[in-house]
């Protein structure tokens, strides 16, 4: 199937008739000029070297070589865009665990770039099957959703990092769930969940989303990595990872966790460690699952074919030079116009200049033509994005950049894109990077304008207003800018108003709690004092009924000690509930 990738220039092709109109024009002049200077046939007795058809055929040649270069302006392409293919493999999807802790450097380089190497080797021994890409910390997203494209799932490799989820944490029960939801509707492929973690698991519910996988007839296999004796977790600073106590944070693999996983979720635990052993055993236990067919569609790109047109261009442009208006020495003896004649030097030059402007198109054409090959992947990316298929449009940005890493086009639309996918750390690094290479302001300044509305979406007012200011140093005509800049001003002013508010209230409360305390607490007094004297009464009471009846005590007096007594049990219980109602101190949240 032939198609272009610029049509337009096809247009180009409408000045051929015009072309060829102005020659028969000249033509009709020329023979008219004749004419005038005698008879027709008594001239081609006098010029028996001139042939009618020579400069018509160098004419066709030449207008030949036209149409065929304002047809490699045109791209002409082959192939097919989409094509339906069959497989017998398995569906995996990778839950890395990129949380702080996974910078510990027990296992070299560390845990987590072990981890990717680990990865894009399994990547490597794939065949026909299909692999996603989950990345969780505190929170679960999906990076790469199954697929058949190993390049694109090595590029999404390489760009993970602990940066790209904000909440820290190990929720592995939001992966293993998350990953089981992104499986295909195939029926009879084995599937598999590889996670890879340190186990420190700080969210509860990891050995039922395991559970539930298997009942899914999913099989789970826990990647352990890290030793048992823990290991600081460095920072970018130089120093290490500490607690809010001051002191060092020590991480260390959780293997029984691990292990409970493992078997919770019908699969098996896998010690990784500097040797390449776990990659043997996970790959030996993947290939033992169920294969089935896979029905994959695979996204490839037009063959471009302007080399065959090009190679025709320069031959037709070699006839022409070769067809002399003048006898060619080398060619003697053949003639295939029959006789020629000699038209002078200017003559030969005219012609020589024409093929050579002609050559020069060619080659800059050519030139032009390898470099568009990124804003290929770029076009088809903006057709997806305009399609609301973001995931698709962000694999093929980032294969324009993989062309051409500059290309602050393809940087944009893929912050873009990964901004769709509420991606918003990621976007930024990409917005960050545009706005560095790139030179136009005006383009600049959307980056930057993107960049604010990430930040005000998470209220961080002060670097959102930093951003719009940016923006409108590169565009200050920019109107959305300068309204969201205005907002983000008023926010941030009314931020600590309302800190202050709540304080405020908060303080109130406390202060009323203290006072229902202290109410509560002189009611207790008040009540202890009654009791008091109830006691000290029923006491003297007690001693004039001793002194009148020693040996008998009256019901009267027995009746009035078991109410004190009574009182007194109410009193204390009071005490206990009060001790109880008071709030506990509560503990900080881990961040690794």
């Amino acid at each position: 199937m032939l198609r272009f990738e610029d049509p337009i220039f096809l247009w180009l092709l409408c000045i051929l008739p015009v072309l060829v109109l102005i020659r028969l024009i000249g033509w009709g002049r020329r023979h008219a000029k004749l004419k005038k200077l005698g008879d027709p046939e008594l001239l081609k007795q006098l010029m028996p070297g001139i042939s009618k058809y020579r400069p018509t055929v160098k004419f066709c040649l030449l207008l030949s070589a036209l149409a065929l270069l304002i047809v490699m302006l045109a791209r002409p392409q082959m192939g097919s865009k989409i094509s339906h293919d069959k497989r017998q493999g398995i569906e995996t999807i990778i839950c890395l665990d990129i949380s702080n802790s996974m910078l510990a450097e027990d296992v070299v380089p560390s845990r987590l770039d072990k981890s990717k190497m680990l990865v894009e080797n399994l990547v490597d021994n794939f065949t026909n099957d299909k692999i996603g890409l989950i990345v969780f910390a505190g929170d679960a997203f999906v990076q790469l959703p199954i697929t058949s494209d190993y390049v694109s799932a090595k590029m999404f490799l390489q760009n993970i990092t602990p940066g790209l989820i904000q909440t820290q944490g190990t929720n592995i029960a939001d992966a293993i769930d998350l990953a089981s939801k992104s499986f295909t509707q195939q029926n009879n492929v084995g599937r598999a969940i590889v996670v890879i973690t340190d186990g420190e698991n700080h969210e509860p519910g990891a050995t039922e989303a395991a559970a539930a996988a298997k009942k899914k007839g999913i099989n789970v296999f826990i990647l352990g990595i890290g030793n048992t004796t823990g290991a600081p977790i460095p920072m970018g600073d130089g120093g290490y990872l500490k607690d809010h106590s001051g002191n060092t944070v020590m991480t260390a693999l959780n293997e029984n966790m691990c292990k409970e996983l493992a078997q919770a979720g019908s699969g098996q635990y896998i010690h990784v460690d500097n040797t390449s052993d776990a990659e043997k055993t996970l790959n030996d236990d993947l290939t033992k699952l169920q294969k089935g067919d896979t029905s994959s569609v695979i996204y490839s790109e037009y063959d471009e074919q302007f080399q065959a047109v090009g190679i025709l261009v320069i031959l037709l442009l070699i006839i022409e030079i070769c067809i002399l208006e003048v006898k060619n020495p080398l060619l003697r003896n053949v003639m295939f116009f029959g006789k020629a004649f000699s038209m002078g030097k200017a003559a030969k030059s005219s012609q020589l200049g024409k093929t050579s402007i002609l050559l020069l198109l060619l080659i800059v054409n050519s030139g032009l033509a390898f470099a568009q090959n990124d804003r290929t992947f770029i076009r088809q990316g903006n057709k997806l994005y305009r399609s609301q298929k973001w995931a698709q449009a962000e694999t093929q940005y980032r294969k324009a950049i993989s062309k051409n890493a500059k290309n602050t086009q393809a940087l944009y639309n893929l912050g873009c894109a990964l901004m769709m996918q509420q991606k918003d750390s990621m976007a930024m690094v990409q917005y960050q990077h545009a706005a560095q290479e790139e030179t136009n302001v005006l383009r600049r300044s959307k980056s930057y304008h993107n960049m604010g509305v990430i930040m005000q979406n998470h209220r961080e007012y002060a670097k959102a207003i930093e951003c719009y200011k940016m923006a409108l140093r590169c565009n200050p005509q920019d109107n959305e800018t300068r309204y969201n800049l205005a907002l983000c001003k008023k926010l941030l002013k009314n931020q600590p108003q309302k800190n202050n508010k709540d304080n405020k209230n908060n303080k109130n409360k406390n202060n009323k709690n203290k006072n229902k305390d202290q109410n509560n607490k002189n009611k207790n007094n008040e009540q202890d004092k009654n009791n008091k004297k109830n006691n000290d009464k029923d006491k003297n009471k007690q001693n004039q009924n001793e002194e009148r009846n020693q040996d008998k005590m009256s019901k009267d007096n027995a009746e009035q000690l078991l109410n004190a007594a009574i009182q007194q049990e109410k009193a204390t219980k009071q005490k206990m509930q009060k001790a109880l109602s008071q709030p506990k101190s509560r503990s900080y949240e881990k961040n690794w």
